[in-house]
C-alpha cells in the first residue's frame, strides 16, 4: 500500500509536471471507482491544475477549485504517462479506473488484483470526504510532546496504534514495522505504558523514518517508486532473512489479510511473539 513517503513523492510529481496545465479530459473506466457525483468528473474538463498535495495517504489534485482526490487503497496506483492514447478506455477492461489527459501528457490510476479499493473523490472541498475529516494530526508534524498527548491512556498495541490514521495520519504497515525496529519497540507493546525513553525513540524514529523515505522517494519517476520503498525497508517484507543489525532473523506475524516483521532480538529482548491475533509474548 502506498503510504505517506510515496503519495508526497507522488504529489511533488504532479507539482512539477501537472501543475499550469489544463485538464482537457477524463475518462472513467471504471464507475465503481467514484464516490461522489457531483461535481461530475466532466467539471474537470478545461480547469487548470493550480495544486498538488496530499492528506495523510490520500493524494489531492487541485484544478482551479474542483479537486481530484485519490485513496489508492492497498494495490491501486497513479501512472504518468508523457503520451496517452486518445482513444476512450473500454470500460472494465482490464486495471485502468481513470484516466487524466492534460494538456500533452497525463496519468492513469490503476488498481491491480481483484479485491478493488482504489477511491476517486470529484469535491470543492476535501476537508468534507469522510475519510480525510476524521484524520489526524499528519505524521510528519507529531512531534515528541503531541506524541505523548495521542498517547496518554491509550490501551491498544503500539502497532495498532501508529496504522489508525484517526489517530496519526501517513503511517501504514510497512513503515510501521520499520518505525518500530528502528525505536527498539516491541509491536506487541501497550501504547499508553510507554516510558519516556520509549517515547523518545518512538518520537524520533518516526520523524527519522519518514524524513529518510520522502528524501529517497521525491524527484524519483513514479514507476521507480515501488521499487525504491522496497530497498530502503530493513525488516518490513523480509521475514526469514538477517535483521541488518544483529544478524537475528526477521520474524512475521501473520493475520487473516495481513502481516508484519519484526526482529526479536532488536524488538523483544530475544522473545518470539506468538503468531495469533490476541496473544502474548510467548513465555
Amino acid at each position: 500500500m502506498p503510504e505517506l513517503p510515496e503519495v508526497e513523492a507522488l504529489a511533488h510529481h504532479l507539482r512539477e509536471f501537472a501543475v499550469g496545465r489544463a485538464v482537457s479530459r477524463v475518462d472513467v473506466a471504471s464507475m465503481t471507482v467514484l464516490k461522489t457525483v457531483s461535481p461530475a468528473w466532466t467539471e474537470l474538463h478545461g480547469r487548470e491544475v493550480t495544486a498538488a498535495g496530499r492528506f495523510g495517504k490520500h493524494l489531492d489534485l487541485d484544478c482551479d477549485g474542483i479537486h481530484l482526490v485519490t485513496h489508492l487503497a492497498r494495490a491501486g496506483w497513479l501512472r504518468w504517462s508523457d503520451s496517452l492514447s486518445p482513444t476512450p478506455p473500454k470500460p472494465g477492461k482490464g486495471p485502468l479506473a481513470l484516466r487524466v489527459h492534460l494538456s500533452g501528457p497525463g496519468f492513469d490510476l490503476t488498481e491491480a488484483g481483484t479485491k478493488k479499493g482504489l477511491a476517486v473523490w470529484i469535491t470543492r472541498d476535501p476537508t468534507e470526504i469522510p475519510s480525510i475529516a476524521r484524520l489526524g494530526p499528519d505524521a510528519l508534524t507529531v512531534d515528541r510532546t503531541k506524541l505523548a498527548e495521542l498517547f496518554k491512556g491509550r490501551t491498544e498495541r503500539l502497532k495498532t496504534a501508529l496504522t489508525d490514521q484517526s489517530l496519526i495520519a501517513g503511517i501504514g504497515n510497512a513503515y510501521s514495522d520499520e518505525i518500530l525496529h528502528t525505536a527498539k519497540l516491541s509491536p506487541y507493546a501497550t501504547t499508553g505504558k510507554l516510558s519516556e525513553d520509549a517515547l523518545d525513540r518512538l518520537s524520533g524514529a518516526i520523524s527519522g523514518v519518514l524524513t529518510d523515505a520522502v528524501e529517497r522517494s521525491v524527484g524519483q519517476a513514479a514507476a521507480r517508486l515501488k521499487g525504491e520503498k522496497r530497498s530502503g525497508l530493513r525488516v518490513h517484507a523480509r521475514a526469514g532473512l538477517p535483521c541488518p543489525v544483529c544478524g537475528d532473523t526477521v520474524r512475521e506475524i501473520s493475520f487473516a489479510d495481513k502481516a508484519f516483521q519484526y526482529c526479536p532480538t532488536c524488538q523483544t529482548g530475544g522473545k518470539l511473539l506468538a503468531d495469533r491475533r490476541l496473544s502474548r509474548l510467548l513465555k
